[in-house]
């Protein structure tokens, strides 16, 4: 006789206050670890997930008290596959540069995306979270593109995720980009002003282009040093558009260097014979403030990096 195989039941997980605060899809990715997250995207879509007994949409922002119905999302788990290396796990932690009780500075390696999507399984604070499972709450308090290298904000409290989005919102947080872009800038251009939109190509690569029916960016420029052929710049971006500073740069003649998205023939016969294996775009150093203390970070330019600068020096 046939025996019915008992399917897994939904479970209700309540919001704590600590949770409070954070968007509905990275409370599901938090409560449901090794679960790709186009299925919890679908969970969301398809009404299987519910807050307080309703439908919700994954930006929505969970509230001390919620009570989320979390459905099985069992199929396809990757949680295994998905343990970080211990090498990979010594790479991430030494590269922690601040950490205090409310939040963790990263210098993020190029080539490691902020955090997993189409064709990522495990981003900067996946791999966080699963090398600190003490920690209930780690948020991305912004992003980098995943060939930028540099300093980002990990909010371990939803009052510290809360209070720096604020800031970045009244730009009170200054951040600070180096960029190497081919040919000499102009002295006299301090800033771009041009506006963004995404575009996707045939292929369906998202790409960034100068749009007058974008939306408004702004990015400010100071060369820091001038080469033969190519220029070291300090950009403050304005705004945080997607792609922002490399579209900027590409915009006014002079694209950063290793940029494969958005190189031009300049770039391209800038490299020649240069050691550059990657986009020159570093998060060097940002300015914000925590429980009214001002903090500011900087982090020096990888062995990379810097092998390229002395090859343009020479």
């Amino acid at each position: 006789m046939k025996t019915s195989e008992q399917k897994p039941a939904a479970r209700l997980q309540r919001v704590t206050a600590q949770e409070s605060g954070q968007r509905l899809d990275n409370f599901l990715l938090r409560h449901t670890q090794g679960v790709p997250k186009t299925r919890v995207y679908r969970a969301i879509r398809k009404g299987e997930v519910r807050v307080n007994k309703g439908r919700a949409k994954p930006e929505y922002k969970v509230v001390a008290g919620d009570e989320i119905r979390i459905p099985p999302l069992s199929e396809g788990t990757t949680q295994s596959a998905d343990k970080p290396s211990l090498a990979w796990e010594r790479r991430i932690r030494d590269s922690i540069i601040h950490e205090t009780h409310d939040f963790i500075a990263i210098n993020k390696p190029t080539g490691l995306a902020v955090h997993g999507g189409s064709g990522v399984r495990l981003g900067l604070i996946e791999t966080l979270r699963r090398l600190f499972p003490e920690e209930r709450y780690l948020e991305l308090v912004h992003r980098l593109d995943r060939d930028t290298s540099g300093l980002v904000l990990v909010a371990k409290n939803a009052r510290t995720l809360r209070d720096l989005h604020h800031q970045l919102r009244d730009d009170r947080v200054d951040k600070r980009y180096w960029a190497l872009v081919a040919g000499k800038w102009p002295a006299y251009r301090a800033s771009v002003a041009a506006p963004l939109a995404k575009h996707h190509t045939a292929s369906g690569e998202r790409i960034v282009k100068v749009d007058a029916s974008g939306k408004q960016a702004e990015t400010r420029f100071r060369v820091l040093e001038r080469f033969a052929n190519a220029t070291l710049l300090e950009a403050k971006p304005v705004t945080g558009r997607t792609h922002q500073i490399r579209v900027h740069t590409q915009h006014s003649g002079h694209p950063i260097l290793g940029d494969t998205k958005y190189e031009t023939d300049l770039a391209r016969r800038c490299c020649e014979n240069a050691p550059i294996k990657r986009l020159f775009l570093h998060a060097k150093a940002i300015t914000f403030s925590v429980a009214s203390e001002t903090i500011s970070l900087e982090c020096p330019l990888s062995a990379e990096l810097e092998s390229v600068l002395h090859f343009f020096r020479q």
